[in-house]
């Protein structure tokens, strides 16, 4: 499968911060360009600091979309989620990372390293990235009253 390139913020807390250099890897593989936020190691951290900035890129025209990390992931789908025309999904697995994408437009995921292991988080970027959000019909007008 051929993908576009795209440019993808990363942000992760100490606790999402192992997950972070296997994800790099898989998306530079696949031509992708890399914006890294931070943190930069396992040593205590607060998530807000990482995760905003990396969603603020995308509003701000500086990624396509982002990849936040954490324990269990729900902050740092929180913080992201209050960052305006970003829509974070929290993924645990290849069908919740399909249709977030699908039925939510997600440009943002959200995944706890604590919960998901290596493998399986790198199942979910693929997942994510090739899936295409369905722009018709009844998820398009769901998507619209997020907005509103």
């Amino acid at each position: 499968m051929n993908q576009i390139s795209i440019t993808v913020a990363l942000g992760t807390d100490h606790a999402g911060f192992p997950l972070k250099q296997p994800i790099i890897e898989l998306l530079e593989s696949l031509g992708h360009r890399v914006l890294d936020f931070g943190c930069h190691s396992t040593d205590a951290c607060d998530y807000p600091d990482y995760i905003r900035p990396a969603a603020q890129a995308i509003p701000e025209g500086k990624a396509d979309c982002a990849i936040v990390l954490g324990g269990s992931g729900n902050g740092e789908a929180i913080v992201a989620n209050k960052v305006p025309g970003v829509r974070c999904g929290l993924c645990w697995d290849e069908w919740s990372a399909e249709m977030t994408k699908i039925h939510n437009h997600a440009n943002c995921i959200a995944i706890g390293a604590r919960p998901v292991p290596e493998t399986l988080a790198l199942k979910i970027v693929r997942t994510w990235l090739s899936a295409s959000a369905d722009t018709n019909g009844r998820h398009q007008r769901r998507v619209d009253k997020i907005e509103t």
